[in-house]
């Protein structure tokens, strides 16, 4: 189930457990004898870190169900956990004001900017944003797989290229197979591509910014216009509707109003 998941999933799935191993010698401990109420104890102590106790739990959860469908267990002690409600809301999403002061820092024909323009008008995440190329456009549409899930879930997309993205495609630079690409001329790595943009944030001036709140911004931006939940789900690739509903709430509200 473990070789199963994407390499960062391993990799943020493998740190979470060694963690947990490592506190008070709780990797010595007979996994058996694991009960809610010592998950429950160790989740509190992370209250200031919802998202992490969150994740901690989430990680758990998986594990036993391991043992439990290998019969290596008789319950799963995870499931009777409650999430943490803290954190809700998650990465910011940008306001019309951040977006506009960003691309008043970085005009059209800059990287930042075509980095931007990919993120707000195709909604797609950093691995996603990194990867796409001129060799994914048919007659006008972005035509993709999505990184995340692609080998147990792949969710194919079909994107129209809207004129003002197509604009900025036009007068920016891009490389031979990414349309992002370094100032050395190569495709940029998914954790090469976030610092890279943290510090074009920071050149606008802006805080709390990140490409994964463009993604929101782009849900928002398309609840304010009217769509429904299942027409930005085929925007931004959501198998479900969770997401997007807690992406768009506020702008749902709006649209009502």
């Amino acid at each position: 189930m473990f070789q199963e998941l994407d390499p960062r999933t391993q990799r943020v799935r493998r740190g979470i457990l060694e963690r947990f191993c490592q506190n008070n010698g709780d990797g010595d401990k007979p996994f058996k004898m694991m009960m809610p109420r010592h998950i429950r104890k160790r989740r509190d102590e992370m209250v200031d870190r919802p998202e992490a106790a969150n994740g901690m739990v989430k990680a758990l959860r998986q594990l036993h169900k391991y043992a439990v469908r290998y019969d290596l267990h008789d319950a799963n002690p995870a499931e009777k956990i409650e999430y943490l409600s803290g954190g809700a809301e998650g990465f910011h999403s940008w306001t019309l004001a951040e977006i506009e002061r960003f691309e008043k820092q970085h005009p059209v024909g800059t990287t930042a900017r075509l980095a931007l323009a990919l993120a707000l008008y195709t909604g797609q995440r950093r691995a996603d944003l990194v990867a796409l190329g001129r060799q994914h456009i048919r007659d006008g549409w972005l035509v993709f797989t999505q990184h995340k899930n692609r080998k147990r879930k792949p969710v194919h997309m079909e994107l129209p290229i809207i004129p003002a993205l197509q604009h900025i495609l036009d007068a920016s630079p891009t490389g031979d197979l990414t349309f992002l690409v370094t100032s050395f001329g190569q495709p940029f790595t998914s954790n090469g591509f976030g610092n890279r943009f943290h510090k074009w944030v920071e050149e606008a001036g802006l805080e709390n910014c990140s490409v994964h709140g463009l993604r929101k911004a782009a849900a928002a931006r398309l609840a304010e216009l009217g769509c429904t939940e299942f027409e930005i789900m085929a925007i931004t690739g959501h198998t479900t509707s969770k997401e997007v509903t807690r992406y768009t709430r506020a702008a749902s509200q709006k649209t009502r109003a």
